[in-house]
């Protein structure tokens, strides 16, 4: 058990090296070893969210250290451990104990334990992707101008203001560019604390905060010490009034301190429903660019360069057929490539046409035949319920949810907009987003709906309507 002791250690200071000081402190840190046995170790963790962040953020990186220590066959499992029993149980004295009653209030050092919505508190928002960067950006005409312009404000350029809307459709490279300001801003020094957080983890801390009774820590940290905000989604804060407008306030106090902010989102400000006009018109005073579907030359360099990355074998003729096939957005495309070179490797066939064909047919197929009429019978079958209730102003719960996933898989899988989305299940352009956030969240839950989802996105791309 102590060798497995000074393991663990060892791998957290390979983690260390690997990842921001402020990301290591509030989650890699806090992880104790509790116990070893039969292969297998096992890390506290003080509740179930910290849990997941940790596998599904950081498992690579602790696999990888245990690998580097030799330890190949190490099955790695978290215990749920709230009140640091892990510390007893290691042999590790607490730290209350080693630290004096005089010195425990004079002691400065940071002691980040806690997470959102479970007894926790927040730090700098959420880890930036590691290949985020301007350098893995393909640039194309549709994007060009948003990518300068992000470029110009994370150097520092004066170009008459501060703040960046980057504005897209899903998969088309926002969230990429807003990233890849906030890596070029850390790696060159040129500010110590950027915040990258979505507009849904704003809005859960801000309540989190307000219940228990932290709400001068919130403001603090967000109006007088962040230097840049990069907020995400902003179309979330659909009829929030309370984040909204504490949102307004936070933006005053960076613009007036000559703070940088970043926004990203799927809909121009004016077009968001029910959005207050404090912070609409902040939103709008920036400058606003839009990320389109790249052209085709762009998705062949796109595809180059994803090859390349993954160390995939691709002939340029294949390469060039997938292009020319998936053209939406960029993340089909990935999807596309990576099907294609796993048919190939799982199977043992070369990378050809005729496979590449076998694998993009099947998606191409499913992009035709999906409309929002097909996608609604779908819906109605699989609920058994009828096109009349779908559309009906039922809130019962039988029809309200089968009209949410009905919505949220016409936003998916279609090119219409929120609006007709909306009206072609007689609703509102707001009612429609407020369905599709909330089918979104409940997703990243994991619970039965994730389940679902996954079957009828199944049924669709398969063109089984």
């Amino acid at each position: 058990m102590e060798n497995m002791e000074s393991f663990w250690e060892e791998v957290k200071c390979q983690i260390r090296t690997a990842m921001p000081d402020h990301s290591y402190r509030m989650w890699i840190d806090p992880v104790q070893l509790i116990e070893h046995k039969n292969e297998c170790v096992y890390l506290s963790s003080p509740n179930a969210y910290f849990v997941k962040r940790l596998k599904d953020n950081y498992m690579p990186l602790i696999r990888d250290g245990f690998d580097r220590l030799g330890l190949n066959n190490l099955k790695i499992k978290f215990k749920i451990d709230s009140k640091n029993k892990s510390r007893k149980r290691t042999g590790i004295p607490s730290a209350r104990k080693k630290t004096s009653s005089a010195a425990k209030y004079n002691d400065k050092r940071p002691r980040q334990r806690k997470l959102p919505g479970l007894n926790t508190a927040f730090n700098h928002g959420r880890m930036l992707k590691k290949g985020y960067t301007f350098d893995d950006f393909v640039v194309g005409d549709s994007s060009s101008f948003a990518y300068s312009a992000s470029l110009s404000l994370a150097q520092g350029n004066r170009n008459g203001s501060n703040i960046l809307y980057l504005l897209a459709k899903t998969g088309l490279g926002k969230s990429h560019l807003s990233q890849a300001a906030g890596h070029h801003i850390l790696t060159n020094s040129l500010a110590k604390r950027v915040y990258y957080v979505t507009a849904e983890d704003f809005t859960n801390e801000m309540i989190y905060s307000l219940k228990n009774h932290k709400i001068h820590k919130f403001k603090e940290k967000y109006r007088t010490k962040c230097d840049v905000l990069i907020l995400e989604d902003i179309h979330f804060l659909t009829g929030k009034e309370a984040t909204q407008k504490e949102l307004a306030l936070t933006l005053d106090y960076l613009l007036d301190a000559d703070k940088k902010i970043i926004f990203s989102g799927c809909e121009l400000p004016d077009a968001i429903p029910k959005m207050n006009a404090q912070l609409r018109s902040r939103l709008s005073m920036g400058l606003i660019t839009e990320i389109g579907a790249p052209d085709f030359q762009t998705r062949v360099r796109i595809l180059k360069k994803k090859s390349s990355a993954y160390n995939f074998q691709v002939p340029p003729s294949v390469i060039e057929y997938i292009a020319q096939e998936l053209s939406d957005d960029v993340r089909q495309l990935e999807s596309g490539l990576t099907g294609v070179a796993a048919k190939g490797s799982l199977m043992g066939y070369d990378i050809d046409l005729p496979l590449a064909k076998s694998v993009i047919c099947k998606m191409t197929t499913a992009r035709k035949r999906a409309t929002i009429e097909t996608i609604q019978d779908l819906i109605c079958r699989e609920f058994s319920i009828s096109k009349k209730d779908i559309v009906s102003s039922s809130r019962k719960k039988r029809i309200v949810k089968p009209r949410q996933v009905g919505m949220f898989l016409s936003r998916k899988y279609t090119d219409q907009p929120i609006k007709l989305i909306g009206k072609s299940y007689n609703k509102y352009h707001a009612t429609a987003i407020y369905a599709i956030n909330a089918i979104e969240k409940e997703i990243r839950q994991k619970g039965a709906l994730f389940e679902q989802i996954n079957y009828l996105s199944k049924k669709i791309e398969s063109g089984k309507l």
